[in-house]
């Protein structure tokens, strides 16, 4: 939209002798040729979804009436909505650089401020607005009595609030919607798939091949005062809810994901040459002769790191690091190839990051890089940026380097293969060939390390936040039909703890040097948050003190280590910890327990890294003098804005790969439940609260409730909050947190999203 042109019709809507005009009134008055209006008619929707104008009848348009409401603080920020039941709730929470005055920060809990419905306006879920923070004190309630007689109980209001209140829409990043047609009549009308959204969103313009009950897409339109529910426009019909892959599609264009690369983006990387020019190996360090290798999930297509582990034993030349090792980190060279300002580039920044989807993977690169020649598969020549680390016996760094280099990979593991070999003893070694008895003894070398590497790291602090993770197995068609769990075992420990130290040298070395970079953040944690997560864990029976202090917090997560309240445990852990980010200001990684850190290890798949690939090619290119340490600052605020945006992309991407897995979780159990209608499954009590009980299936790490409704009839149940339990009066039935029982799948609500168990007989 041309700012010119908004501005032009403000100034003529905003004139004192204005007569309302409508779009075509408005193209002859402001003299714009036919083929010019769509321009226009973008134009006058942007001012209407801001609030500057609305809309009369017969479409003529005016300056949206000032009201006479008291003035509160402004701020900017984001909207947000989550529906309990039938009640949808609206919260705002400020930019992170928008300043609020002490008075109100004061009078906050959290930095959630709520929306009263009145003060809304026609904003949807992640709305960028303009508020008004106001103190406002909650209406009256009456509350009726529920047996015999008598007058509504009228109770008191609570005490004084800080709430928001819509002044303006800034932006509105969701504008497509995803859900199912309903066709009554002559009207249409959508009822979307995300609870955040009003449950009906009308329809003007319908395509001819939808019909009731199907699966579609709709682009939003408008939503005027006058107007109960927000217009939208039928954009793409998906099909039958229950036909294959139109689950997985509903998300990917919920969340608005791209599924194809521009024709310039395919166009660029085509053009890169798979051969590595004569002189480009002439600038680099040759680790082609050395063993080094891969390790990865057995369905990975893309490898961008390596590993080579060598033991220093008896080398003087090593001084402190005798005894000890030298760890080479390879990387994917994906900088080599994609040059700043291009349209490969600009594309990766927008998508941010690859996308994991349960059937598929949304790359942030073209598949020539990803799959191709950023792939670091073996047997073939590969460029990588290299960390090269010295460490003494006990783990401790003391050397690191940083280099270009070529490397001819001479092993790819899968996580199971590196597991059978790090079990072998020497006498099963020496059976194998010479070339993978190598690998197989680097690979006893490089865990030997590791276990250094993170005993060390827990020492100082760092949260075992690792735990069992299920996968679910899809057919030739997509269907889920079986899951299974993926251990964290030592293969992925080993990998974990090389990568943790490569990225820790990386962020080390530039914020040493003043480097502008981009930095992996992890802010400390909310007490209050913690508190919370005490009082569940206490529920389950464990001792837990002051969790703020972070040694009670490393013991209570070994006391949960095995248990089979672990998964839960450290998912509610997870929940109340505040997000990991990224951000220009080293300001460290508190689960980590890390001042330096950053992410340099995956360029392939998340933009961060290969920005803080390029930063690192610099510094090395420039060398130690002082003069050169230090970048333009005016890059800061390009790599602040990046910073922002690559945050909001890896949320974007870890809503969309979550909610693919949970409606695999849920067909998979629909199902087994078909084929087998009396299986029942073991499942733990992980809450209680006054709806039911909220249980964890512990061999899959399905979620779900039994509903007391649903309970056995013919007792009356109570629920303690408090105690987290539920009894029956005249019987022994008890459930608390941490029981276990054996439960039966009764329903699916996949509205919700959501699965309704009860109890076995």
């Amino acid at each position: 939209m041309s700012k010119s042109l908004r501005t032009a019709i403000e100034s003529v809507i905003r004139e004192p002798d204005y007569q309302p005009l409508n779009k075509n009134e408005f193209a002859r008055k402001l003299q714009i040729p036919p083929r010019e209006r769509e321009e226009l008619r973008e134009s006058l929707a942007q001012l209407l979804k801001k609030g500057v104008i609305i809309r009369l009848k017969r479409g003529r348009y005016v300056l949206r009436p000032k009201s006479k409401r008291s003035a509160g603080v402004p701020a900017t920020g984001t909207i947000f909505f989550r529906r309990r039941d039938e009640d949808l709730r609206a919260y705002f929470i400020a930019d992170a650089d928008c300043t609020l005055p002490k008075s109100i920060l004061d009078a906050l809990r959290d930095d959630r401020i709520l929306v009263p419905g009145r003060y809304t306006a026609q904003t949807l879920n992640r709305d960028r607005v303009r508020v008004s923070l106001l103190v406002d004190r909650p209406p009256e309630r009456t509350k009726k009595k529920k047996e015999g007689k008598g007058k509504p109980v009228r109770t008191r209001r609570s005490s004084e609030r800080v709430v928001a209140r819509v002044e303006e829409i800034l932006d509105r990043p969701g504008s497509h919607f995803v859900g199912t047609y309903q066709e009554n009549g002559k009207y249409s009308s959508l009822r979307p798939d995300d609870p955040a959204l009003p449950r009906t969103i009308d329809l003007t313009e319908v395509l001819p091949e939808a019909k009731d009950g199907l699966k579609v897409v709709a682009e939003f339109a408008e939503w005027e005062p006058s107007q109960r529910n927000p217009v939208a426009r039928m954009v793409e019909v998906l099909g039958k809810p229950d036909a294959p892959g139109v689950d997985i599609m509903s998300v990917i264009r919920k969340f608005q994901l791209p599924l194809e690369f521009p024709a310039a983006v395919q166009a660029e990387a085509e053009a890169i040459s798979e051969v590595i020019s004569p002189a480009e190996l002439g600038k680099r360090e040759d680790w082609r002769d050395r063993d080094v290798f891969t390790i990865d999930p057995s369905d990975a297509k893309d490898f961008d790191d390596a590993i080579h582990v060598a033991r220093l034993d008896d080398d003087p030349k090593y001084g402190k690091a005798a005894g000890g090792w030298e760890l080479a980190v390879h990387i994917a060279d994906v900088s080599h190839y994609v040059e700043p300002g291009t349209a490969m580039d600009k594309e990766a920044i927008a998508r941010g990051n690859s996308v994991y989807l349960a059937d598929r993977v949304v790359p942030m690169l073209p598949e020539k890089l990803s799959n191709g020649i950023c792939s670091l598969r073996p047997d073939v020549d590969r460029l990588t940026q290299a960390v090269v680390i010295r460490f003494n016996i006990h783990g401790k760094a003391v050397s690191e380097r940083f280099v270009s280099a070529v490397i001819h990979s001479k092993r790819r593991y899968t996580y199971e293969e590196a597991l059978v070999g790090l079990k072998m003893v020497d006498s099963d070694i020496e059976t194998l060939a010479d070339k993978e008895a190598a690998i197989t003894r680097q690979l006893h070398e490089a865990w030997r390390l590791a276990e250094q590497l993170r005993k060390r790291r827990f020492q100082q602090g760092a949260l075992d936040l690792d735990f069992t993770e299920v996968k679910v197995i899809l057919d030739d068609k997509g269907r889920a039909r079986d899951i299974v769990k993926v251990y964290y075992d030592e293969t992925h420990q080993l990998i974990e703890e090389f990568m943790l130290v490569a990225n820790e040298a990386v962020a080390k070395t530039t914020k040493n040097k003043l480097t502008p970079c981009i930095y992996r953040i992890h802010e400390d944690a909310d007490p209050e948050k913690l508190l919370e997560f005490r009082d569940l864990a206490r529920a389950y029976g464990h001792k837990a003190g002051d969790l703020t202090n972070r040694d009670l917090l490393q013991n209570l997560l070994r006391s949960i280590k095995g248990k089979p309240e672990e998964h839960t445990l450290k998912i509610a852990l997870l929940k109340s910890l505040k997000r990991a980010a990224y951000s220009v200001e080293p300001l460290g990684h508190y689960g980590l327990s890390k001042n330096n850190y950053t992410h340099f290890t995956s360029p392939i798949r998340r933009y961060a890294d290969l920005v803080v690939h390029r930063v690192l090619r610099r510094l090395c290119k420039r060398g130690e003098r002082e003069d050169d340490t230090k970048l333009k600052t005016s890059k800061i605020p390009r790599l602040a804005e990046i910073a922002k945006h690559i945050s909001e992309t890896e949320r974007t991407a870890a809503s969309a790969e979550q909610e693919t897995r949970r409606l695999k979780l849920m067909e998979y159990m629909l199902w087994v439940s078909q084929e087998k209608p009396e299986k029942t499954f073991e499942a733990l009590a992980y809450d209680i609260k006054p709806l039911g009980i909220f249980v964890e299936l512990t061999d899959l790490n399905i979620k779900g409730l039994i509903r007391k409704d649903d309970l056995p009839q013919g007792e009356r149940y109570f629920v303690d909050s408090t105690k987290k339990e539920i009894t029956a009066s005249g019987s022994n039935f008890l459930i608390k947190a941490g029981d276990t029982m054996q439960v039966r799948l009764r329903d699916i609500d996949y509205e919700r999203q959501f699965i309704n168990f009860e109890l076995a007989d």
